[in-house]
This record gives C-alpha cells, structure tokens and sequence, in this order.
C-alpha cells in the first residue's frame, strides 16, 4: 500500500470546529476506585516506527522518496521535452514515468487512472472528471477550484495480487483525497481504466513505475512524493485472556 502526494494545477476541507471565548466550569466530585477486569490480546506488537511529519499538510514526512521537488526531472524516464520553471514541472510531449517502481494527464499507478482534468464549472462525462477512477466511478464530490489555482491529490494505492498462475486474488483498492476532501473511500476496482474496452485486469509485478500523463494541455505539477506503507506487524505470545489484579484467566477459543 503506498500514499502518493500531488499537486496539478489545473485542476473536508476536513470540518473544523471554533469555539468563541468562554468561561467553563466543571465541578468533580471524586468517588471511590474500581478496577475492571483488563482484556489481553496475547499479541505482542512491534513498536511503531518513528517518523517526523513534515512542516505542513503537503510537505513529504521524513520517510518519502521525493519524485519531484521543484529542481529538477532526475526521478523520471522520458522528460526530456518537460521543463522546470519557478519551481514547478510543466508538461511537455509524451508521458514519463518514475525511474524507480514505486508501487502502481491523469496519475496512473501502472494500467489504472486517476483523472486530472480541469472540472471546475465544466460538465463532462463523471467517470471522467477530475478524481474520476476512470470510465468506472465519479468522485464522490466535486472539489475542483478555479484553473490556475493549485489542486491536491492525496491517493491512498493498495496494488492488486495475483496468484502463481496469473489469477486474481486481491483486487487493487484506493482512497483520495481531493484538495483535502475524500472522494474516493477504499474504491474497488474493476480492473485497468481503458477509453475504449471494459475493464480487466492482467496479472503484473506488484510495483510499477507512476505516470503522468501529456494530454496536449498545459499542467504544472508540483511537490510529489510517495511513501511506502506497511502493515504493522505482531506475534501473538499467548492466548487471549482477561486480566482482574493478578488474577489472570485465559478466554475461551471462538469460531
């Protein structure tokens, strides 16, 4: 699973809460203690990894690999004709992709899209909007601000799995975060996101370089970064059990 972090410029805020200057008062009025008795999982995790946020919201936490910082194209094949100017990374002819594999104009993880496209006050098809996954779902809103403003996408990428023979077993799910809003929650998809046929999937090596994509039309992209997400890890030490003071009594297995 991997978070991607871009901004295009052609394209809740997260509800905040104000409260006015004002006096409180709570009265407390202590009673006596009781314990309860403690449930244990029997698993003892690891300790989550430490990461230092960055400055803001769309700056990359310690941890991103930076595709794309405002200097220079070194992190993409075929960006010869794409340019850098005042920091940001203007389309150019033909579509470039990371050099790396960083886990799957539009941002295309592998063979599957998410829209980019100038939606603002301009009606089209909805599978084909911008945050659309496209030709299978609309966004859930539309959040798109003027052309010339700076848009963002935070894309939240689980990889389709394959079996030996090529079957699908997991299909690949996503989450995005369009100037801040969720559009997509933990979409499913159908398979790749052609124009011209229904969707499929084929089976393919779990990470593949991202695309952005050159549609003839003038884009600037800035400040993309991508993290690699893995699950917390845990082994279990002991049965579940309920612990009461220093009694502890082991839970009957269930299913």
């Amino acid at each position: 699973m991997k978070k991607f972090n871009i901004q295009p410029s052609t394209m809740p805020s997260l509800a905040r809460f104000y409260l006015a200057a004002c006096t409180i008062c709570i009265t407390i009025c202590p009673v006596p203690t009781a314990t309860a008795a403690e449930y244990l999982t029997g698993i003892e995790w690891e300790e989550p990894k430490q990461v230092i946020p960055g400055k803001n919201n769309q700056a990359p936490p310690s941890d991103a690999v930076v595709l794309f910082d405002g200097v220079d194209t070194n992190a993409w094949n075929n960006a010869e004709t794409w340019s850098v100017t005042d920091g940001f990374l203007i389309v150019g002819k033909g579509m470039i992709s990371t050099k790396e594999a960083c886990g799957n104009s539009g941002v295309f993880f592998g063979p599957y899209e998410i829209q980019v496209l100038d939606s603002f006050e301009n009606a089209t098809y909805f599978d084909g909007q911008a945050a659309a996954i496209y030709k299978q779902t609309p966004p859930l809103v539309n959040v798109m601000r003027k052309p010339g403003e700076w848009n963002s996408y935070d894309i939240i990428w689980n990889t389709p799995r394959f079996d030996a023979e090529g079957n699908l077993t997991e299909p690949a799910t996503v989450t995005v975060l369009h100037n801040g809003v969720l559009v997509q929650n933990n979409f499913e998809l159908l398979g790749d996101t052609p124009f011209n046929r229904p969707p499929r999937y084929r089976a393919h090596p779990p990470e593949l370089p991202i695309r952005l994509q050159d549609h003839r039309n003038p884009v600037r992209f800035r400040n993309i970064w991508v993290r690699e997400i893995a699950p917390i890890q845990g082994k279990r030490t002991q049965p579940p059990a309920l612990r009461d003071g220093k009694t502890t009594t082991k839970l009957p297995k269930t299913g």
